[in-house]
């Protein structure tokens, strides 16, 4: 789960990571009167899940607080389209009026969960307030990395060595210290997989902080923290992911593709999509339904990827002991005489009563292309795809 920028620099302010004085404004009037009490001199920013939102006019700096309430009134309600939103852009509702800061220097400052170390890693690079992924790609000796034992947790040692690594000596050593130990104590306490700082500031003045803050809240741990929940923007999400996940398939995400997937288990719909792939085609979506023994889910899994314009055809995967063939069978049927449009479906089932979903199937008359295999599978997939298209 994602927040806005105004929510994850109220987690971090929470342990310790000092932040720029500014509130939120969801009119252009708001803004106006966040902007006096902090002086006049302020910069606003549109609050969306997404990046590049200066470049694509969504960041605008004003000199007092009329300058502050014209800039909000063509901020918000406005499409910010930036390289993240994608061309459809994405609606401002609310924006971030904050205090403008005197920035001598700019860094990256970031701590997240590495999948392939299996571990935290703080990273830190001097170059701020750009694309980390391109100051990787062009100059990776700029970036720093610090593995970070989960067991013994995030030790002063390591925030010092980074601060050198960054520049970060005399008197901005203690500071920066006390800023990076709390931004691993909000990523730990928070169960997010990312906390991240772009750009972390040096002020003229002397002061190290947050001037931009991004999380990323691990969707599986929010259970452990109802306190987050309400920091949900569901406009911000997929409407089909939101659908999906309020009808209970909650692993399931949206891709650019033609071939709609529908498989029980995430190893085998990662496969899937390989194997589709591998046939010359591209898949629509990740969907794992896992032991889904309810018609009705098998149901709404397909009408979700159905609804989808470039669904072209759909590949129903369903292999291993829980999952029952006869019910995903039934689903596929009900599902075949509810969806507006003729989409076909090729199904490869293998499992528990898998005569009885073959049977089932048979006698319904509805034209489902039957497969024998995984490969066979991917192969009729995209076939039937392209004969649609």
């Amino acid at each position: 789960m994602k927040v806005h920028e105004y929510q994850a620099k109220q987690i971090l302010a929470e342990f310790g990571v000092p932040v720029p004085k500014g509130g939120v404004a969801e009119t252009a009037g708001d803004a106006r009167r966040v902007a006096e009490s902090l002086g006049g001199r302020v910069v606003v920013k549109a609050q969306i899940h997404a990046g590049g939102r200066g470049k694509g006019g969504g960041v605008k700096l004003a000199a007092s607080a009329e300058e502050a309430e014209r800039a909000a009134s063509q901020i918000i309600g406005t499409t910010l389209v930036t390289h993240q939103t994608g061309p459809a852009g994405q609606r401002v509702k609310t924006v971030l009026v904050e205090e403008q800061m005197a920035v001598a220097r700019e860094l990256y400052l970031a701590v997240l969960i590495d999948g392939a170390a299996g571990r935290p890693v703080m990273i830190g690079s001097a170059a701020g307030g750009m694309d980390i992924e391109e100051v990787a790609a062009k100059s990776p000796e700029a970036i720093h990395r610090l593995e970070i034992d989960p067991a013994t947790g995030f030790q002063p040692y390591m925030a010092r060595e980074l601060c050198f690594a960054l520049g970060l000596t005399g008197d901005l050593m203690r500071p920066a210290v006390g800023l990076m130990a709390g931004l691993y104590k909000a990523l730990a306490a928070k169960d997010a997989s990312l906390a991240e700082i772009n750009p972390l500031v040096v002020t003229e003045d002397g002061r190290v902080l947050a001037l931009d803050a991004k999380m990323n809240i691990d969707d599986n741990a929010l259970f452990r923290h109802p306190e987050l929940e309400s920091l949900r923007d569901k406009d911000e999400e997929d409407p089909t992911e939101v659908e999906a996940a309020e009808k209970g398939i909650s692993n399931f995400i949206k891709l650019d593709g033609d071939i709609g997937c529908l498989v029980n288990g995430a190893g085998l719909a990662m496969a899937t999509m390989d194997s589709i792939k591998l046939a010359g085609g591209e898949p629509a979506n990740f969907l794992d339904i896992a032991t889904a023994n309810d018609v009705q889910k098998v149901v709404d899994a397909l009408r979700i990827i159905a609804r989808d314009p470039n669904v072209r055809a759909i590949l129903v995967n369903i292999f291993g002991g829980m999952a029952r063939v006869d019910v995903i069978a039934q689903g596929i049927i009900e599902a075949q005489r509810q969806m507006p449009a003729a989409i076909p479906v090729v199904a490869r089932l293998a499992g528990t009563n898998v005569e009885e979903g073959e049977r089932l199937i048979r006698e319904s008359g509805l034209p489902v292309i039957r497969a024998d295999d995984l490969g066979d599978a991917a192969k009729k997939a995209v076939e039937a795809a392209r004969a649609a298209a």
